[in-house]
């Protein structure tokens, strides 16, 4: 959706990722940012290797 490669939105920081979700819905609402242990369990379930 944001056009990024996998080993670019992988190295994201939350903020980055909080970024770009406010990007996406503008002010219809607060962005919360993932979690390390949220991003770690995303990376298990989607490995992009």
């Amino acid at each position: 959706m944001f056009g990024w490669a996998p080993d670019a939105f992988w190295r994201a920081t939350p903020a980055e990722l909080a970024g770009l979700v406010r990007a996406c819905l503008g002010d219809e609402g607060d962005a919360v940012p993932p979690d390390a242990a949220t991003i770690a369990r995303l990376r298990e379930r989607f490995p992009d290797g």
